[in-house]
């Protein structure tokens, strides 16, 4: 059974990963719960152990920390995150994705101590309210939540998201999922890669093949074979994003 005292480590490196192991053994009312190597990892495991705290590293091949961490925020039970890494450059965006902790790598005991110590006062929830000082860099990976887990969607792979009612639909080249984020936030977030050509359509610029005019208006055809509708009102803003004069 999980407790709030849990540890969960994240490094992708294991002398890291060995010496916050050991450090937590020194330190009363906390235990290891697991470690792992990556953000996907991280996600993955923090659904199963349910830890109380994660111990992230920010620099990590693949889904960085900081990223990593914003995707754990929007679990059903999210851990209070503490980065332990040896960069100093990253902690505006570190509380941004609704850390508790920035502990600077080599992790003294003295200061990792605290670090938990504030972390088991603090809720998470609480920091939901907090006005973003910056804006965060666009995720590469969305997450759908299938049944009690997380699926990862690298952001590369979407050929579109399509609004229905109250959720939104991701279709990717592996088929499609299902996510509960609003259309207009994704818009704004990935606005250097994704077009909006209608008002329950976002389309993704890398997967276009060509914008076709048809008796009853325009559509754009996909690289996948796939066609959608053009409305009028997008018309003038995809052609400028296609390049089209």
């Amino acid at each position: 059974m999980t407790a709030a005292s849990d540890v969960l480590i994240v490094d992708d490196e294991p002398p890291a990963r060995e010496r916050l192991e050991r450090l937590i053994g020194e330190i009363d009312g906390w235990r290891v719960a697991g470690t792992c190597a990556s953000g996907h990892e991280a996600i993955e495991q923090t659904a199963r152990l349910k830890p109380g705290v994660v111990l992230l590293d920010i620099r990590m091949p693949g889904m960085s920390g900081l990223e990593t961490a914003r995707h754990l925020a929007r679990l059903d039970a999210p851990p209070a995150v503490i980065f332990t890494t040896a960069y100093d450059q990253y902690a505006i965006e570190a509380f941004e994705a609704r850390a508790v902790g920035y502990v600077l790598k080599p992790v003294r005991r003295e200061r990792l101590e605290s670090a938990l110590a504030y972390a088991s006062r603090v809720s998470v929830a609480l920091l939901d309210g907090c006005t973003p000082l910056v804006e965060p860099a666009p995720r590469r990976h969305v997450a759908a939540r299938v049944r009690d887990e997380l699926r990862l969607i690298p952001v590369k792979e979407i050929l579109y998201f399509r609004a229905e009612q109250k959720y939104v639909t991701v279709r990717h080249v592996r088929g499609e999922d299902v996510i509960d984020e609003p259309l207009k936030r994704l818009e704004d977030e990935f606005a250097d890669e994704f077009v909006r050509i209608h008002r329950s359509l976002l389309v993704s610029l890398q997967h276009v093949d060509a914008l076709e005019r048809h008796d009853d208006g325009y559509a754009l055809r996909l690289r996948a074979g796939e066609t959608l509708p053009v409305s009028r009102r997008q018309l003038a803003e995809l052609k400028r994003r296609l390049g089209i004069g």
